[in-house]
């Protein structure tokens, strides 16, 4: 049986801060949940409402779908939710493709970022201290496990990329074609934010400005964070 206590915790991990106080963070669903354990990730408790992980039983505790409603954060809570250790920080160099995000504040677009690094091999994902954090729940889901393998790196954006020796390649609407543009195998590609796009201090850092190209009337003001990230990783990684 959950303990009021157990309750108050598991809610406050929905906060940014109570994360960062706590090193804890909330993974929801079977499939997610097995992606973590079957990771470095470090597992702090299990809940569930069925005895169907096969991991240390000192750590699962069975809960009956009522509890479990009480600490989900899903509309429909879904069989399972696990409670993580945050890993330490684990700076990696700037090598082969690195992805950097310039204030990303959505969290689905980050979750679907992180997936899409993982789809493409891109091991190295760096966000600027204002991204929205990895371990937000809406961040954790819409990763779909991929987060336990790529785990961005927040930093000082303009301090890392004006250390960096690699070319730097923005994303932008009037840039340069990126079907006509030689790519190389190393190099960092810059996405913005949702709204505004890259910040001017990071734009000052462009080796190159890149584009996708419409193709169709102009209706379309410009494409989803996630969507573009697709494009141009498929066309960095199709390069070499």
């Amino acid at each position: 049986m959950l303990t009021k206590s157990q309750i108050k915790l598991i809610n406050s991990l929905s906060q940014k801060k109570y994360r960062n106080q706590n090193q804890l963070f909330v993974v929801e669903g079977i499939k997610v949940i097995k992606e973590f354990l079957n990771s470095s990730f470090v597992l702090e408790k299990l809940y569930a409402t069925a005895d169907i992980f096969y991991t240390s039983h000192d750590k699962i505790e069975l809960i009956s779908e009522k509890e479990l409603q009480k600490i989900t954060n899903l509309k429909t809570a879904q069989t399972a939710l696990a409670v993580f250790q945050i890993p330490k920080k684990q700076e990696k160099k700037i090598t082969g493709l690195t992805l950097a995000l310039d204030g990303i504040r959505d969290p689905g677009n980050l979750g679907t970022i992180i997936r899409l690094c993982d789809w493409f091999d891109v091991q190295n994902l760096i966000c600027s201290e204002d991204t929205v954090d990895c371990f937000n729940e809406k961040v954790v889901q819409a990763s779909m496990g991929s987060l336990s393998r790529i785990i961005p790196q927040y930093v000082d954006l303009k301090m890392t990329l004006n250390e960096t020796k690699q070319p730097i390649f923005g994303a932008f609407m009037d840039g340069k074609n990126i079907y006509k543009t030689s790519l190389p195998k190393e190099g960092v590609l810059v996405l913005g934010n949702e709204a505004n796009g890259i910040s001017k201090p990071i734009v000052e850092l462009m080796t190159q400005k890149i584009a996708i190209p419409q193709f169709g009337k102009p209706h379309t003001e410009s494409l989803n964070v996630a969507t573009a990230t697709a494009i141009l990783l498929s066309e960095f990684k199709r390069s070499f």
